[in-house]
């Protein structure tokens, strides 16, 4: 028997990177999973390979009615969600603040942060009227506790999303909603070029991977294990945690 047995989740950004690995994971262990990606045919690809526990889901996270659509596609499909993880994210080019336009800027915020303002609206009523509490998971980033330059107005997103996590394990505590921070350190997704800023090369990885103690960049099944500890009943009683996946980044 799986440790998410009977559990309903929503992965945003689960069409690839982090957000796939934990789709995976979360099949594995025996939940039922949304799979919510702007890309919908990457996430149609994702949910044919995990098979009759996924379902896939079109959605933009920065767009209210889009939102509101994939919530009632998983109580439609699966029931209410149990499990809620905001993985979706995107930034700008690492360069200097300056030159980072105020439609680039919108776009950073409005996709890793309203869209989390957006997904609470939708989903915690529904917690709080089936009463049996329920897990939200943001992917905040190294990004908000410990800041590289040329990436400043991602970082700043990035630490909102951080503080917001905690700020919402405070207020949400009473309904039995916790809430905690995911905060990988880079990964070689798809926006990994734009994190370094220079060509994605041997040489170039090499440079940042020297930054991380452990010697290497996150992975999807490291966040995929941390995320599903984080949904299981174990994790009961962990709440308001900024959990850094970094291999020592923050220290």
């Amino acid at each position: 028997m799986g440790q998410l047995e009977n559990k309903i989740a929503i992965i945003t950004g689960a069409g690839s990177g982090f957000g796939e690995g934990m789709a995976e994971a979360y099949i594995r262990e025996g939940a039922k999973v949304l799979i919510a990606d702007l890309n919908g045919e990457a996430g149609e690809r994702v949910a044919r390979a995990l098979g009759p526990n996924a379902k896939a889901v079109t959605c933009d996270v920065a767009n209210e009615a889009s939102v509101k659509a994939m919530v009632e596609v998983c109580v439609e499909s699966f029931g209410i969600p149990d499990i809620i993880i905001n993985n979706a994210g995107t930034t700008h080019k690492n360069q200097p603040m300056l030159n980072v336009d105020e439609k680039t800027f919108d776009r950073v915020f409005n996709v890793n942060v309203k869209s989390i303002y957006f997904i609470t609206h939708a989903i915690v009523p529904l917690l709080r009227q089936r009463g049996k509490g329920g897990v939200i998971i943001n992917v905040g980033s190294t990004a908000g506790i410990r800041p590289r330059p040329g990436l400043s107005w991602y970082n700043a997103s990035k630490g909102a999303v951080n503080l917001l996590s905690r700020a919402m394990a405070v207020e949400l505590a009473p309904d039995n909603i916790r809430v905690n921070a995911l905060c990988p350190v880079m990964g070689a997704t798809g926006l990994l070029g734009d994190f370094m800023g220079v060509p994605d090369t041997p040489e170039n990885r090499a440079k940042f991977v020297s930054t991380i103690p452990l010697g290497r960049f996150c992975e999807p099944r490291d966040m995929a294990a941390a995320a599903v500890f984080l949904g299981t009943d174990a994790a009961e009683f962990l709440t308001g945690l900024e959990m850094p996946v970094d291999g020592g980044r923050t220290i």
